[in-house]
């Protein structure tokens, strides 16, 4: 095509040449000189098209091979081609940029998942292992090496993988048993559906959470056993002494009906102390039926009678739960508000209830001194009376929970007192009102 374009200049100087009058030797050297200045031509103006297009080539070449190092040296803003190769650089670098981001993230990522203490599994679409992590490998009892392209039912994962997630199930693998929390999801890669499989080993933090609960009850049962022993084994000492004294002190049966009865009383406080326990410990799952949240809160508030309970009316709202329960929970709000309300000249305690978003919202309001700090309010057996039991509260939020609600406890912003705010849905939506064992 270069040449092409210097043919119609070239045969026109070659034509008027030869048809006019020179010799024949000029004739000649002209037509040599006019051939030759055009195939030079013909050559740059290759050399200038063709190889800034090489160059591109070459480097698209380069960028498609993963090799984004290659550079075009020279480019000019002035020239067509020269912007092309500017911006090919640009695009070069680019990529450059995403594949170092790509591959940091990468090594990021398996940096997390051979360190995180979760046996990680990757499936494809075949339900073949494809991805393991080192937890899954100590699970397995094998190096990836050996178990990667493995089926499910070979490496003893088909119940991991059926049934609903997020599930807790007891099983044992070849590198541990327990009991394991499953999550599932699903992802793509290189267009193909994967399931990425997660396993969750229970067994450690269930044993130490158990080994706590434990040293806690041990401790609150100590302090409260010790704490009636003592006066009962001294005052049994002391009784035992008047006995043997010889002679007999003139007020011997005073004394004695005295001891005895701090001796009895004790006990009797030893014994609410631990029939409060065990029903905190033996809280049944509930059973539902419809419940007037009208009626429930009104008969509530009647059985308060130191102090005024006013009621503020809410909307007819019927909800799924057990009304025996509620009673129980509801008695002890009351109660409580009425105890704080007693010890600063006896205001009322208020009540009231609204419906929001497929939930009751029902609080209770007092005008006590209210409360120095929310942490162990919930705690069982703290409390901050001194004729109390500890129980109350805890009793409340485990029928909440029971019934899939929430309950919370804070000094009123408005003044001064306390508010007690608890969520219940309205309605079950498993058949056991989000109860959990």
């Amino acid at each position: 095509m270069a040449l092409l374009t210097a043919v119609p200049a070239t045969g026109t100087a070659l034509v008027l040449l030869w048809t006019g009058d020179f010799s024949s030797w000029v004739r000649w050297v002209v037509t040599i000189v006019l051939v030759a200045a055009a195939l030079l031509l013909a050559g740059l103006l290759r050399g200038e098209v063709v190889r800034p297009l090489q160059t591109l080539s070459n480097l698209l070449f380069a960028v498609r091979r993963g090799d984004f190092a290659v550079r075009v040296a020279g480019a000019r803003e002035d020239d067509a081609l020269g912007l092309a190769l500017m911006e090919a650089n640009a695009l070069s670098e680019t990529l450059r940029e995403q594949r170092l981001g790509t591959l940091e993230a990468t090594a990021l990522l398996r940096t997390v998942m051979s360190e995180i203490d979760v046996a990680v599994f990757a499936f494809s679409d075949d339900r073949r292992l494809r991805l393991v992590n080192r937890a899954g490998e100590r699970l397995m009892g094998r190096p990836a090496e050996r178990i990667l392209g493995s089926g499910v039912d070979e490496l003893g994962l088909e119940m991991a993988l059926t049934g609903p997630a997020p599930r807790t199930f007891s099983h044992a693998f070849p590198g541990g048993s327990g009991r394991w929390e499953v999550r599932r999801s699903a992802f793509r890669q290189g267009g193909e559906p994967h399931e990425l499989l997660v396993l969750s080993d229970l067994s450690h933090a269930l044993r130490e959470e158990e080994r706590q609960a434990w040293q806690r009850l041990v401790r609150v049962l100590s302090h409260e056993i010790n704490n009636s022993l003592a006066p009962i084994h001294s005052i049994a000492g002391s009784l035992l002494d008047l006995m043997r004294a010889e002679p007999a002190p003139h007020d011997r049966d005073e004394d004695l009906r005295q001891g005895l009865a701090v001796v009895a009383g004790r006990s009797a406080a030893l014994s609410r102390f631990m029939s409060a326990y065990a029903r905190l410990a033996r809280l049944p799952p509930p059973r539902l039926a419809p419940v007037e949240v009208d009626a429930w809160v009104r008969r509530v508030a009647r059985l308060e009678t130191r102090v005024p309970v006013l009621v503020h009316d809410g909307p007819g709202v019927t909800i799924e739960a057990d009304g025996d329960q509620l009673d129980q929970l509801l008695i002890n709000l009351v109660r409580n508000g009425a105890d704080a309300a007693l010890e600063t000249g006896g205001a009322p305690v208020s009540l009231g209830w609204t419906q929001r978003e497929g939930e009751l919202a029902l609080w209770v309001e007092d005008e006590g001194p209210g409360v120095e700090t929310t942490d162990n309010l919930f705690v069982p057996f703290f409390t901050t009376k001194p004729t109390g039991t500890g129980i109350g509260l805890a009793l409340s939020r485990q029928i909440v929970e029971a019934h899939g609600g929430t309950i919370a406890l804070a000094n009123r912003p408005d003044g001064r007192g306390a508010r007690v705010e608890l969520y219940l849905p309205l309605r079950a939506t498993d058949g056991t009102a989000g109860y959990r064992e």
